[in-house]
């Protein structure tokens, strides 16, 4: 029990130190405050939980420390915005749309289920998603928990990882968009890429790329749907619709080349290609 509120605790801190970057607290690093005699200074806390408290300097030798419950109401707030960082920052985006295609091309109305996909779509994006995640709990989170960093250092070392992973699935051509119309220079490197231009140019080429696999999905479908139409019609039965004589073969032709192995495997393949 107290390891799986630990990994909890873990968790909440990892969903705030990422979202942070999204309301503009990644900018840059605030001037350092006057140093102040070291008798002056309070001497670090922690909370009972485990949770270093977090320690604001808002003046020169004046601080503030935010208690464990300013902490945990902070971590609820941004723990709202979860759905957009999954949409944003990870793979779930192309999965989901392919999977969408998928289903249409099959033309098997709402089979599977909705619940169905957005479950394969997240156990599929935690699987994908779990190197990058294990670096930023391993790089950000456990050293920010144990004391050994601060908030403003677990920030960018949480962030990082994600910021890698999107740029190394994001298309030349858009980030160079994104980085006209941000009115920046060109970056000498990826790593002074901020998140502001990042991700809207990861989402951008995510959509591109599910979509060409989507039309590659859709072209064996649609060819058991023409010949099934042109049979039809010229058997005379044209007032039979084609989507029910060519559902069944469209099913055996997934299942006997194993489709979901495929499509699966080439989804996730294609994050690591």
């Amino acid at each position: 029990m107290r390891r799986l509120l630990q990994r909890l605790r873990g968790g909440l801190l990892l969903a705030a130190l990422l979202l942070m970057p999204l309301h503009g607290m990644a900018a840059e690093p605030a001037p350092p405050a006057a140093a102040a005699p070291a008798a002056a200074m309070p001497a670090p806390l922690s909370s009972p939980a485990g949770i270093p408290v977090l320690t604001v300097k808002d003046a020169p030798g004046g601080v503030r420390n935010w208690t464990l419950s300013l902490q945990l109401l902070a971590l609820m707030t941004v723990l709202t915005l979860l759905p957009a960082v999954l949409l944003m920052m990870t793979s779930f985006t192309r999965i989901i749309i392919v999977l969408g295609f998928l289903r249409q091309a099959l033309g098997t109305q709402s089979t599977p289920p909705n619940q169905v996909l957005l479950g394969l779509a997240l156990f599929l994006t935690l699987f994908v998603m779990s190197p990058v995640l294990g670096r930023a709990y391993n790089d950000g989170v456990k050293p920010y928990m144990d004391g050994r960093l601060s908030a403003e250092q677990a920030l960018p070392a949480a962030s990082l990882p994600f910021k890698q992973f999107m740029l190394d699935q994001t298309r030349d051509a858009d980030l160079q968009l994104f980085t006209q119309l941000a009115k920046e220079k060109p970056y000498a490197g990826k790593a002074d890429v901020p998140f502001r231009v990042a991700m809207p140019a990861f989402v951008t080429s995510e959509l591109k790329t599910a979509f060409q696999m989507g039309f590659l999905l859709f072209i064996p479908f649609l060819i058991i749907d023409l010949v099934v139409a042109s049979v039809l019609m010229s058997m005379g039965m044209m007032m039979v619709s084609p989507m029910i004589i060519s559902l069944p073969f469209k099913i055996m032709l997934f299942v006997l080349v194993d489709g979901w192995t495929l499509l699966v495997g080439t989804l996730a393949g294609s994050f690591y290609a």
